[in-house]
């Protein structure tokens, strides 16, 4: 990823934090964001302790002003504009699993669409006048996006609308639009039970530079670890 510049939503922590630091360990110029401003300086001055090349940005995806901000930092970054895009910032309200439709409050259910669903959204269309021609977008989703599981809630009908995103973006634009499906990993926002982030951020630099044939797709560990294997 050596010269590459990137851009990851929900950077400070879980999934988000461990592929920004994978990928300046592999050479990526990283600007990422995340509500926290603390954090967000904490995660840079980690990746450049490390001797990774990082800007942060406070910024809720809810706003597209304060993308627009994130993506027009890291444009300046980039020799050519930015040439990956991980929309990875997501939110749920609630322990996972016990958060029905059927009893879930409209202000939790508009929150996380508008976060999951709009902020990927937000993410994708405020890169698209700084990413590069052959450019790739990767979209967090999970396997709940696509299979029926009960008390998953507006997480599980965000998580489909983001493929559905995917699907959309990928037939419209030139560049690569692929979903990232790393299974059940152990964040804090799903109560730390799954594997640990470290062992996913590895899909997330494949998907970015050597995967082929996933435009539109949406990839898993399978996946990766078969391409890899050799």
């Amino acid at each position: 990823m050596d010269g590459l510049t990137a851009v990851i939503t929900g950077g400070t922590r879980g999934i988000g934090r461990r592929v920004a630091e994978s990928f300046a360990d592999e050479g990526a110029t990283v600007a990422l964001c995340g509500r926290d401003a603390g954090e967000v300086d904490a995660t840079v001055e980690t990746i450049e302790d490390a001797g990774g090349n990082a800007v942060g940005v406070r910024a809720d995806v809810r706003d597209e002003f304060d993308v627009e901000r994130l993506v027009e930092t890291a444009a300046r970054e980039g020799e050519d504009g930015i040439d990956v895009v991980v929309a990875n910032a997501g939110v749920y309200h609630g322990t996972p699993g016990e958060t029905p439709l059927t009893t879930e409050s409209y202000a939790a259910f508009d929150d996380t669409l508008r976060t999951n669903c709009r902020g990927v959204y937000t993410a994708i269309r405020e890169s698209l006048p700084h990413l590069a021609e052959d450019g790739r977008i990767l979209v967090s989703t999970g396997s709940i996006g696509h299979e029926t599981h009960a008390g998953y809630g507006s997480y599980a009908v965000s998580k489909a609308a983001a493929e559905g995103l995917v699907r959309g973006f990928s037939t419209e634009l030139d560049g690569t639009v692929v979903g990232i499906d790393p299974g059940v990993v152990g964040t804090e926002m799903m109560g730390e039970q799954g594997r640990d982030p470290e062992d996913v951020a590895g899909l997330f630099v494949w998907a970015a530079t050597d995967a082929e044939d996933v435009n539109g797709e949406i990839v898993g560990l399978k996946r990766w670890r078969q391409a890899t294997r050799e």
